[in-house]
């Protein structure tokens, strides 16, 4: 009774480790899709950051001239 059982989680889990094996491979490219998204994001934000203080030291410097001339 148990070698039967014995043969049937064996049969298991060979099936078991194809079905993770092609999960795996799917599951990956979805990971590196992903990352390269989060990176794609961080230069944005990075530019827009950049941007934007360039624009609010720009408007700090012609306020403090329109005040000094």
């Amino acid at each position: 009774m148990k070698k039967e059982n014995q043969e049937i989680t064996l049969l298991n889990s060979d099936v078991s480790t194809k079905e993770e094996q092609q999960n795996y491979s799917f599951k990956t490219t979805n990971i590196n899709i992903l990352l390269n998204r989060v990176r794609l994001d961080k230069k944005r934000t990075f530019k827009k950051r950049i941007i934007i203080s360039f624009c609010l030291v720009a408007a700090i410097t012609s306020v403090i001239f329109y005040f000094i001339i």
